[in-house]
């Protein structure tokens, strides 16, 4: 079969550096000459390369970077949306499997029970049960078929699992129950009984045990999802004297960009021209916008929310900071080892050990066993199979799982993934982001000092000069004059300078209210204030200096206050013998002042997203188990590598959909109640596999008639499919005392 050009993936270059046709030639042949490369397409209009084969991109670059180009891949960021669907479609999937299994079992079960069935043995019964048999072997297929694949997959490597167990016992009770149908005279009277009902039932409990697990796992391409969505699909870029919309795909390295207030930036690149205040909290968590002048950098994904700016690209498709983060995510979500199932653990032992039993109990019965020597001999066998039936076994996990997940609810805890309730009882170490999670999140006044006047009349002024302003800032200072009930005076001449602060004039009379690099530029002497401002900064706090004409008149500081549990969740934490660090991309100043009032001693600073991750990854090196706590885009990464991320409920999309448990109050102390119940799920679930197995191994003996000589008695099979039943009515009766429980992390 040959393979046509159309067939190859094509990568597509912006190559900066391209100046001359001479150009097109030398990075035509350095494209050329590497391996699998079998055709090169220059456009030097848009300084771009089409290349087709099967090689590298970053060897294409590196090729580029030796005959003196720079290079980057061009490329949109694809939509996992076809992951997610395929999860959810898997889910409806077992639905139905549970649901058409169950709408045969249940009224086999009660027609059983009330006698509303023709007897076996009857030409009526042998219609009846004939066509019941076609009709629960058409069950098999659709509801159990998946199980007895993978037991046959398995059988032909020597291993043996939940699958094996589930299809062997559906499998025995459907094969036993047609022999019935034809030869219940030649079995003992107590035997001659059909369990289509058990096979369907079977299928339908562990079906749902499936579906359950399937939807607590969550949808992990959602994350990345969210994160995409970050990103404009189109820019504004300057060719040839004119601003033209493109797709993003389509920007080249070195292209000249405008951003105008409220738009996203594109593709990291550096201000050329203009200011602007530009909000970072997707990269390093800050609450606060920072100032953008020429020669500052900017990132994909980051808002612009004030001023119009150019910016020249120097990173775009996978090399940006948000590509980065996603890259982060996705392989934080694909390295996370899954936790075993206990089951299943049990079940590599359990499984060939009873189908042994079974076999050993049917050469004994046909060998040493009274007449009708077969009919007992396979009377008992499947009886052994039948009351073996894993059903406890399977319920036994994901069923406390449900239960728990549902109590979590109540307490407004969002369990995302059943793994993650197995594992946040272990944790040893919390990792906390600052903004939005330990603080508020949003700036509000913290200090107020008149030199001038009284602090009413100082928050007058300043409020009514913010009334002009779209800084975020200027909204707590405003907040806090509402809250006071003062009427703000109206202001003339107003400016805002960039990375300096607001000017204006109130009754006539200029004011000024900014940081020092305004007072300086306006030539008022703030030298008396630098240790009060240091003092204020120290304690995370932003100060700003109100002055008039002739001197400062006062000092204003907002602040991202810490939230009022944030000390004592830190402090159960550590009663529980929980390390306890707090990581932020904000400064080390605040950072430390945060720290201080909430009680944190280990604290990490200036940490950008893929750092935050590599934090966590160095605990681990460790031997800590880390949880996460995040509410920001920033923290993605770190919340999809955490053994378990929780995220803030009043936080971001992407930090939710990054986490496996979501805090939907938005305070710490639902991180030690998270703890607790873990522990006690994990218990549950211990007893749940206990018992099921316990009732296996004092079950399995009677099943194989062990009584039989000494008092005469075999268990009839009926009565094994209603202990097998009782068995799962325990488990789930154990699982629902979970409901009830109340959580008390203090105590």
């Amino acid at each position: 079969m040959n393979t046509t050009q159309a067939d190859l993936p094509e990568t597509r270059l912006s190559i900066l550096g391209m100046s001359c046709a001479g150009c097109v030639t030398a990075v035509d042949t350095a494209l050329r000459t590497l391996p699998g490369v079998t055709a090169v397409s220059i456009n030097f209009a848009d300084h771009s390369a089409t290349v087709n084969g099967q090689t590298d991109p970053e060897l294409m670059k590196q090729a580029l970077k030796a005959a003196g180009y720079d290079a980057a891949v061009m490329e949109g960021l694809e939509d996992p949306s076809a992951d997610a669907e395929q999860e959810t479609q898997r889910y409806r999937q077992l639905i139905q499997k549970a649901a058409v299994a169950g709408a045969l079992g249940v009224p086999l079960m009660l027609g059983g029970h009330f006698n509303w069935f023709p007897v076996l043995g009857s030409v009526a019964g042998s219609r009846f049960w004939s066509q019941v048999a076609l009709l629960t072997l058409a069950v098999l297929y659709y509801s159990g078929g998946h199980f007895f694949t993978n037991a046959v997959k398995l059988l032909k490597v020597r291993q043996a699992n939940m699958d094996t167990l589930i299809a062997l016992g559906t499998g025995s009770a459907w094969f036993y129950s047609c022999i019935v149908i034809d030869y219940s005279a030649q079995l003992p009277s107590l035997s001659a009984h059909a369990y289509f009902e058990a096979s369907a039932i079977i299928l339908a409990f562990i079906n749902l045990g499936n579906a359950l697990e399937t939807r607590a796992r969550g949808k992990t391409s959602s994350a990345i999802r969210a994160l995409i969505g970050l990103q404009p699909r189109t820019a504004r870029v300057l060719r040839n004297g004119q601003e033209i919309d493109i797709a993003i795909d389509q920007v080249g390295l070195g292209e000249t960009l405008r951003v105008r207030p409220g738009e996203k930036i594109p593709v990291d690149g550096m201000v050329l021209e203009g200011h602007a205040s530009v909000d970072e909290a997707m990269l390093t968590g800050e609450s606060l916008p920072v100032e953008k002048l020429p020669g500052n950098s900017v990132a994909a994904g980051t808002i612009n929310l004030q001023g119009t700016f150019l910016f020249s690209a120097n990173r775009i498709g996978r090399d940006t900071a948000l590509a980065q983060i996603i890259h982060s995510v996705r392989q934080a979500q694909n390295a996370k080892p899954a936790i075993a199932k206990l089951a299943d653990q049990i079940s590599a032992v359990f499984v060939p050990c009873v189908v042994g039993i079974a076999a050993l109990t049917f050469i004994g019965w046909l060998l040493f066993g009274p007449q009708p020597a077969i009919g007992y001999a396979f009377v008992t066998a499947m009886t052994v199979l039948v009351i073996a039936c894993p059903c406890a076994l399977g319920l036994a996990t994901p069923i406390s799982v449900m239960v728990a997940v549902g109590r979590a609810a109540q307490i407004g805890i969002l369990i995302r993934q059943g793994e993650a309730l197995q594992t946040a009882g272990k944790l040893s170490c919390l990792v906390l982001d600052k903004t939005g999670t330990v603080t508020v999140g949003k700036p509000s006044l913290a200090s107020i000092i008149a030199l001038v006047g009284t602090e009413a009349e100082l928050l007058q002024r300043a409020a009514s000069l913010e009334s002009g302003s779209e800084h975020p800032l200027a909204a707590a200072i405003l907040n806090a004059a509402t809250a006071q009930g003062l009427k703000l005076d109206k202001v003339r001449q107003f400016q805002a300078l960039a990375g300096q602060g607001i000017s204006g004039q109130i009754g006539g009379q200029a004011y000024w209210f900014g940081n020092q690099a305004l007072m300086s530029a306006q030539g008022i002497d703030s030298s008396a204030y630098h240790a009060k401002l240091a003092e204020l900064a120290v304690r995370g706090q932003t100060p700003m200096l109100l002055a008039d004409a002739q001197r400062v008149i006062g000092i204003i500081a907002v602040a991202d206050a810490i939230k009022p549990d944030s000390a004592q969740a830190v402090q159960l934490l550590k009663q529980q013998g929980v390390r306890v660090l707090m990581v932020t991309g904000d400064n080390l100043i605040t950072a430390q002042a945060i720290a201080a009032q909430a009680g944190i001693e280990e604290v990490r600073a200036q940490v950008l997203p893929h750092d935050k991750a590599l934090v966590i990854k160095e605990l681990q090196a460790q031997g800590e188990i880390v949880g996460m706590v995040g509410d920001g885009i920033n923290d993605a990464p770190a919340l999809a590598q955490a053994q378990v991320g929780f995220a803030i409920g009043t936080g971001t999309d992407v930090a939710i959909e990054s986490a496996d448990i979501v805090l939907l109050q938005g305070s710490l102390l639902k991180v030690p109640e998270a703890m607790q119940l873990s522990r006690l799920t994990v218990q549950n679930i211990k007893q749940n596999l206990l018992g099921a197995f316990i009732y296996n191994i004092i079950g399995i003996p009677v099943a194989a008639g062990l009584l039989y000589p000494l008092f005469g008695i075999l268990l009839n099979p009926m009565i094994a499919g209603a202990a097998m039943a009782m068995s799962s009515v325990t488990v789930v009766s154990n699982a629902n005392r979970l409901r009830w429980i109340k959580l008390n992390p203090v105590g």
